[in-house]
């Protein structure tokens, strides 16, 4: 029997579709509600729990979360555990990232908390380089030791700042609802930076859960909970996984990346940087163009009001002042006019009585079809126009894919 699923997009594979997996009812937070009396406790706020799982990657989160729920600003998420077994595995776990480390290296930790894992970095390199937390909300210890910013840490604008030799991101992304932005992010920002950056990452693990059943691990503070499967696929978008394992009796899965973006993509960005720039300077030349025409007191038609042609006389600043000539083939269209112009669309017909001098085609992929028709029905223009590599080019005289 196929089982019920509903439309929900994976925060970590971005699948598109979810199968219902608990639903807990409505509850209070369990963790940053911090009621000062049992009649304030009782009477928070409920908020839904609608745990769904993605069947591609095995994914849990809450579908129904949202962050207007959380005061994240007013209490800080605390973490507590001194137990024997809990710090050696913070030992441990702090010796992995250690051996990735220049001697006096440069540590950004997210989420930090009260500080107490970058904290210990620091001491172990006897608080030689650069240790720093970002967490929108301070506890009393936050900061002893270490450069501590009340606020949240954005990759693609703090990275080149820091240019860290490590990113430390614990027990962070089960709060995010888009875990996988952060960590794409964090590895473009790593991209840009000559000195390598390491990422270490830790949530808890819910395979565990799968197999016993216990529930005590949702509550709504945990928008996603990830199986080691998920947190695999979640790490590998961020670079190259270099490690990955469980600790504290596999009720945590930790991961070593080496941030990084594979050569292609960052090959594409630099594509889209260059159109970006060239688009740019084709809007200045065609803008001056389009001066120079107007200035000239040539009568000029733009064949075209809608759709592209509208996107042209937007894009290019011919507006209904200087350019408000406006033909389109369709009779259907006249009358109505051009949209944020303000031109009126008039049938090409009105060219055979008055014709224009010069005839802008924006729709350069239909100009030898519209020269076609222009001869067909008689309408001459000493110049037809068309856009192309960045300026107006004339369609009969210059070189052009589109004859």
């Amino acid at each position: 029997m196929t089982p019920t699923l509903i439309p929900a997009p994976c925060p970590v594979c971005a699948h598109r579709v979810a199968a219902p997996f608990f639903n807990g009812g409505r509850h209070a937070l369990a963790t940053l509600g911090w009621p000062a009396s049992a009649a304030e406790a009782q009477a928070m706020p409920r908020h839904p729990q609608h745990f769904v799982q993605c069947p591609r990657c095995t994914h849990v989160w809450n579908h129904a979360f949202t962050y207007d729920a959380i005061p994240y600003q007013d209490n800080p998420n605390r973490m507590y555990n001194k137990g024997g077994i809990w710090k050696g595995h913070l030992a441990a776990t702090r010796e992995l990232v250690l051996r990735q480390l220049p001697q006096a290296p440069t540590v950004v930790d997210i989420g930090c908390g009260e500080g107490h894992f970058v904290r210990g970095l620091a001491e172990a390199r006897h608080r030689i380089g650069r240790f720093v937390g970002f967490d929108p909300s301070a506890a009393p210890e936050t900061g002893h030791g270490v450069e501590f910013h009340a606020a949240y840490f954005k990759p693609l604008q703090h990275m080149p700042d820091y240019a860290p030799d490590a990113v430390i991101i614990r027990h962070v992304l089960e709060h995010l609802t888009d875990p996988a932005a952060l960590l794409e992010e964090l590895a473009w920002g790593a991209a840009s930076q000559e000195n390598p950056c390491w990422l270490f990452a830790e949530v808890p693990c819910i395979d565990r859960v799968l197999t016993t059943g216990r529930l005590a691990d949702f509550f709504y503070e945990h928008v996603s909970h990830f199986t080691t499967r998920a947190f695999r696929t979640l790490m590998a978008r961020a670079g190259d996984l270099v490690e990955l394992a469980h600790g504290y009796d596999g009720e945590v899965v930790y991961a070593l990346v080496k941030l990084g973006v594979p050569a292609t993509l960052r090959q594409q960005a630099r594509a889209a940087e260059h159109f970006a720039h060239a688009a740019d300077r084709s809007r200045g030349t065609i803008g001056r163009q389009l001066d120079a025409l107007s200035a000239s007191g040539k009568r000029v038609a733009i064949w075209g009001g809608t759709g592209k042609a509208a996107a042209f006389i937007h894009q290019f600043g011919a507006d209904a002042g200087r350019f408000p000539l406006v033909v389109d083939s369709d009779p259907e269209k006249a009358g109505t006019f051009v949209p944020g112009a303000g031109q009126e669309i008039v049938f090409r017909d009105v060219l055979k009585t008055a014709p224009a001098q010069v005839v802008i085609i924006p729709t350069q992929w239909r100009a030898k079809d519209i020269v076609a028709e222009m001869a067909r029905e008689n309408i001459t223009a000493a110049q037809v126009l068309i856009e192309h590599n960045g300026k107006l080019l004339d369609f009969h005289l210059d070189a052009h894919p589109y004859q």
